[in-house]
């Protein structure tokens, strides 16, 4: 099974292409996304459970112990991607339904598929997994003042707080506990060892369904806003060139390990796009316009995440440092 899952890893850009190019066939033939919508949290949950089975979670607890690496996780994404998206945002037109999606989905930090790709980038996936309950919280904490101070009070007051509880629990604490038992379950049993191997080979193929899912359920949502949701086309594809250099950056400033350093990239380049998403459909008179601009920035994103995969891995050392 080794053997396979190295030939699925090495040939996983082209079996998400591959993905990307039958969701959009799906997107495009068939008539209805309900189904896709309905899927694409269960499949984000497989996706993350077969993710957590290949880091070692018993590690977890050194990793909270990181401090140097969760303060440059913090600042990256809570101070200076703030100041990038404030610099971004003056080249989008004064709509404020169009910057206040842009906003939701920029300023919140992933708490989900970016471990996948993170582990699939060679970057240290479990200082992130460690860190997302962190990232939960600042984040909920930090929205509503963010676009107080962009949009105004009444955009701060539109942020609700059971999506992102929903999505912890849903996407982060239930698999992540199903992956702590099926990892002592393949410490003390035979059988448990064949399962855990057999899971082994499902990251690539549980990620190129998230593709599909996500993909062929949310490009039907951007027809009647298509001209509107493409004037933010160029400021998302800024972000995903910016944002990751400012992760590697601050991980030399801290003076990290290499997949610390990587981990901090992928974490600043990739956004909350299908937690927020249930808080744009909740917005009065947001429907087409404000989903389908999170939606865009989901697209771009996922495509950013297929070149960073391949790219940030070859990012040179930085100098380890014992104490990080």
């Amino acid at each position: 099974m080794t053997g396979l899952r190295d030939t699925l890893e090495g040939r996983q850009v082209t079996i998400y292409i591959v993905a990307i190019g039958a969701a959009m066939i799906a997107a495009l033939t068939m008539p209805g996304t309900a189904a896709f919508e309905i899927g694409i949290n269960p499949a984000l949950a497989l996706m993350l459970f077969v993710t957590f089975l290949q880091v070692p979670l018993p590690e977890l607890g050194r990793a909270f112990a990181r401090i140097r690496f969760l303060a440059a996780l913090l600042v990256t994404n809570f101070v200076l991607v703030p100041i990038l998206v404030a610099g971004l945002i003056r080249f989008l037109p004064p709509d404020p339904m169009m910057r206040l999606g842009v906003l939701m989905v920029l300023l919140t930090p992933c708490i989900d598929y970016v471990v996948t790709f993170s582990h699939l980038g060679r970057a240290d996936a479990r200082m992130l997994l460690a860190a997302t309950p962190v990232l939960l919280i600042v984040q909920m904490a930090l929205l509503p003042l963010y676009l107080n101070a962009f949009l105004g009070a009444e955009a701060a007051a539109l942020v609700r707080l059971g999506p992102f509880l929903h999505a912890f629990v849903w996407l982060i604490a239930i698999p992540l506990a199903l992956a702590a038992s099926v990892q002592v379950w393949g410490g003390r049993s035979s059988i448990g060892r064949r399962v855990t191997t057999g899971l082994g080979l499902l990251p690539v193929p549980a990620t190129a369904l998230v593709l599909f899912l996500v993909i062929a359920a949310v490009v039907p949502q951007l027809g009647p806003a298509l001209g509107e949701t493409l004037r933010v086309v160029p400021v998302y594809i800024a972000f995903a060139i910016a944002a990751p250099l400012l992760g590697w950056g601050m991980g030399r400033l801290f003076r990290l390990d290499a997949p610390s350093g990587r981990a901090l990239a992928f974490s600043a380049a990739t956004r909350n796009s299908l937690v927020v998403l249930p808080l744009a459909f909740a917005v009065p008179g947001a429907v087409p316009l404000l989903p389908a601009v999170i939606v865009t920035q989901t697209l771009v994103e996922l495509v950013s995440e297929l070149l960073y995969i391949r790219l940030i891995p070859k990012l040179g050392r930085i100098r380890p440092s014992p104490a990080a």
